[in-house]
């Protein structure tokens, strides 16, 4: 791993959202590379309340939070299925942990990943021993609340499965592969039927290996169009596999909220 990936995809307006917000990702220790694809540290002190949107990525998230004057608490939060809204106000501190597609199985062995898809839970119902908010959101040290994160995580002594590398390596396959557009290719390149690799998906990453597709060419397509407020959508569809531009436009809308035409020329 090279470092945290510095793009923004999946992140609405990422623009104003680090006008609000002071946003970085940290890399976790070695031990814990192979499984984690970064921290994620965010604190504001807002005038203003502010809502901050995400499309989710097909990742698992364990997520100390604090707002205002309120006790910390941390909580595990499965794939987000649908656009992902925090309202902010006030003063406050999150310390997230993304796990990679497939990695967050070792950390909690006796369960199917999709068991936690669309559902938010205290940490402490799914880890032994308990998560520790004041241990991870406590210190003023930015390195000291990263170190903290790297203790806890460890403790957790993740166990190697094969199936969960597996796993993770199809899901970097999609993200970084655009000739692989259909089930159908991906099973083809594994060697296994359809139904084999759903099951993986099921047990290792939370969601089908259409979702995983389909989600990645949506952070695409959200990405070009933040960066290029005349994307020539139709283009566009046909690089990311889509039939014709109405299926990207009916697949845009209904992932982020708002249709295409929201990111024209301004």
């Amino acid at each position: 791993m090279a470092g945290p990936r510095r793009d923004t995809r999946g992140i609405v307006d990422a623009p104003e959202l680090f006008a609000q917000v002071r946003f970085r990702r940290r890399e976790p220790a070695a031990g814990l590379r192979p499984y984690l694809e970064h921290y994620w540290l965010i604190d504001w002190d807002l005038s203003q309340p502010y809502a901050s949107h995400l499309v989710p990525h097909p990742s698992v998230n364990l997520v100390f939070q604090r707002y205002g004057g309120e006790d910390g608490f941390a909580e595990v939060s499965g794939i987000g299925l649908e656009l992902f809204t925090q309202k902010l106000s006030g003063r406050g501190r999150v310390c997230g942990v993304q796990f990679r597609p497939g990695g967050f199985r070792p950390f909690a062995p006796d369960r199917p990943v999709a068991e936690w898809t669309g559902r938010r839970l205290p940490a402490d119902e799914v880890f032994t021993p308990p998560a520790p908010p004041s241990a991870v959101l406590g210190p003023a040290d930015e390195d000291a609340r990263v170190a903290a994160l790297d203790a806890y995580l460890l403790a957790l002594a993740p166990e190697p499965d094969p199936q969960a590398e597996r796993a993770m390596a199809l899901v970097d396959l999609v993200r970084t592969d655009r000739t692989v557009r259909r089930v159908g290719e991906l099973a083809r390149v594994e060697g296994v039927s359809s139904r084999s690799l759903q099951r993986l998906f099921a047990a290792y990453v939370g969601v089908g290996p259409k979702w995983v597709i389909l989600r990645y060419r949506i952070h695409e397509a959200l990405e070009r169009a933040e960066s290029d407020r005349q994307v020539d959508w139709a283009a566009l569809a046909a690089e990311l596999g889509y039939s014709d531009q109405a299926h990207l436009t009916r697949d845009f809308t209904t992932t982020v909220g708002v249709p295409p035409t929201a990111f024209a020329p301004r």
